[in-house]
């Protein structure tokens, strides 16, 4: 697989243009930014939270961890917790596992973007697998995320992606 069916129909739909990037196999977001030899704050990466009220995406580069008290305050919910692996599954049953790509509008999910996104001139994420990644630009990108809430709820430093409990 070079990249997701849902998300390959999103982009079309989108009109975006996109190119797809094959690197070594890895197995998180910042060994991904290694292996396509992109800086680590370029690659977003697509951590699935829930609460009662249901999933949201939180997208981040993958050089940050999501600092859960920032991410409820901003989307205004409480006890968010990460989604399952099975929950995952479930969601994205095009994509790999642990490969999701962060465009929740392609799944059917809310989103909220980390402010530090918007900023890079290039961004990159996973298509699907652990082998490949897709690249737009910062003004395609910004045409992906039109009308989808941004704040500040990334905490830089993070050495595989995660969560960091605040």
């Amino acid at each position: 697989m070079n990249i997701a069916r849902n998300l390959q129909d999103y982009l079309a739909t989108q009109q975006i243009a996109y190119e797809v990037i094959g690197h070594s196999r890895t197995v998180n977001s910042s060994s991904t930014a290694q292996a396509a030899h992109v800086p680590g704050a370029s690659v977003a990466k697509g951590v699935v939270v829930k609460d009662k009220a249901g999933y949201v995406m939180a997208v981040l580069p993958a050089s940050h961890h999501v600092a859960l008290s920032q991410l409820g305050a901003a989307l205004r919910r409480d006890s968010l917790e990460l989604a399952s692996e099975s929950e995952l599954t479930n969601l994205f049953c095009d994509c790999a596992v642990g490969a999701v790509p962060p465009l929740g509008a392609a799944y059917g999910l809310p989103m909220i973007v980390e402010e530090a996104l918007a900023e890079q001139p290039d961004v990159f994420f996973e298509a699907g697998d652990h082998e490949h990644v897709i690249h737009v630009t910062r003004n395609e990108f910004m045409r992906l995320i039109e009308g989808t809430p941004r704040a500040h709820f990334g905490e830089p430093g993070a050495t595989g992606g995660g969560l960091w409990m605040q």
